[in-house]
């Protein structure tokens, strides 16, 4: 299998000829964004961490560790193991960009599934 280009941008940055397939994970849509304006090809909410774990977290730096933690603990569900074989299967196919609406991507839910996706399942 060749090693795609797994990266993370925010939502709402303009798509780049590079983004491959564009896959929002975040639960909620984000705010002040149409659908047309997004260019998404996919939308997987339900990848994203629980209501309660992304309520605790809030984005907070200093948790970010925990926060890894326990989403990766989350993603070891067996209802979340379908969901994560669609990002694999997108990943194996062609680069993905796994979209975020936080302000800083690189410690929000799409770098963690990132980080997962880039390690051999």
């Amino acid at each position: 299998m060749a090693a795609h280009t797994i990266q993370v941008r925010r939502v709402y940055e303009e798509p780049l000829a590079s983004d491959g397939t564009r896959v929002l994970v975040d639960r909620l849509w984000p705010r002040g964004l149409s659908k047309e304006k997004a260019h998404l090809d996919e939308w997987l909410k339900d990848i994203a961490p629980s209501t309660e774990l992304r309520q605790w977290y809030a984005h907070v730096p200093e948790r970010f560790p925990e926060f890894t933690k326990r989403y990766a603990a989350e993603l070891e569900m067996p209802d979340q193991a379908p969901r994560l074989q669609d990002l694999r299967d997108l990943a194996a196919s062609g680069a993905v960009t796994l979209l975020t609406a936080t302000k800083d991507a690189d410690i929000s839910e799409a770098a963690v599934l990132a980080q997962i996706l880039r390690q051999k399942p």
